[in-house]
């Protein structure tokens, strides 16, 4: 197994950049994983793993090696001292073990949707975080799609990969502008609901038992006017405080699980 020991490694500098810059991602075409169950659901998600780095003073190693193997992967294995690891490792709670995968194309005509499906569409989100609790509620509601529009992160900043716990791997995840997805959801015939201030109704007033897109917006600016235009029905969450809006994550879940509890989701 190759070692690399020191910090100023070439190799090591450009995983740093990984980490660090959108642009190192979308050049290279790769990104960072860290953590067992991380890159065990990118790899059940068919990512392609370049390279996995372990570092034996910190990893578990009578767990993590032969999971991580048998699905017959051909990715090189490369020890890296503590030193190394800490340089690279971006939670503070380590596991000793951080891979390097390919990105993945992630198109609207390559979503593979069944006869009735359930989408969350978010719009203009900023903060990867939101964008990681998104993911990890639509992995728990089992929503068929999750779409992107007008994206303001790459899909593989460290941070949605962090916060969506390997949800972003669990997921089938498409972008596009927001005239791009309108046109793609009025294609396949599929009714969406835009959660909006504006000339809306209450959200468990509509039924989303078929094929149905919940669209969410940021929390400062909402979504923009051609959602409100174009939806089926606008929606909204009646709150009984003094503020009008709440976390995006929050509003999205609770939209996802009203619409599974119409489709029969059993708790």
């Amino acid at each position: 197994m190759k070692q690399i020991a020191s910090t100023q490694n070439p190799f090591i500098k450009s995983l740093v950049q990984l980490q660090e810059k959108s642009k190192a991602r979308k050049q290279s075409g790769t990104f960072i994983i860290e953590g067992f169950r991380e890159i065990e659901l990118a790899i059940k998600g068919t990512y392609d793993i370049e390279t996995v780095l372990i570092c034996f003073e910190v990893i578990d190693k009578n767990f993590a090696i032969p999971n991580l193997v048998e699905g017959n992967q051909s990715f090189n294995t490369i020890e890296i001292s503590k030193e190394v690891y800490q340089k690279l490792a971006y939670r503070d709670t380590t596991e000793g073990i951080i891979a390097v995968a390919k990105t993945k194309n992630h198109e609207l005509k390559d979503l593979r949707l069944p006869k009735n499906p359930l989408i969350l569409v978010m719009e203009n989100i900023e903060k990867p975080g939101n964008i990681g609790a998104m993911l990890r509620t639509c992995d728990a509601a089992k929503v068929d799609a999750v779409i992107i529009a007008n994206p303001k992160t790459d899909l593989y900043n460290p941070n949605i990969v962090r916060s969506s716990v390997g949800c972003l791997f669990t997921n089938q995840i498409a972008t596009g502008t927001t005239e791009e997805v309108i046109e793609f959801l009025q294609k396949e015939k599929i009714n969406f609901y835009s959660a909006t201030l504006q000339n809306s109704t209450q959200y468990h007033t509509q039924n989303y038992t078929k094929p149905t897109a919940l669209v969410v917006g940021t929390e400062a600016t909402g979504l923009t006017e051609l959602w409100r235009e174009k939806s089926t029905q606008n929606i909204i969450i009646p709150m009984q405080g003094e503020i009008d809006s709440m976390n995006v994550s929050v509003a999205a879940a609770i939209l996802i699980f009203e619409a599974k509890r119409q489709r029969g989701f059993n708790l």
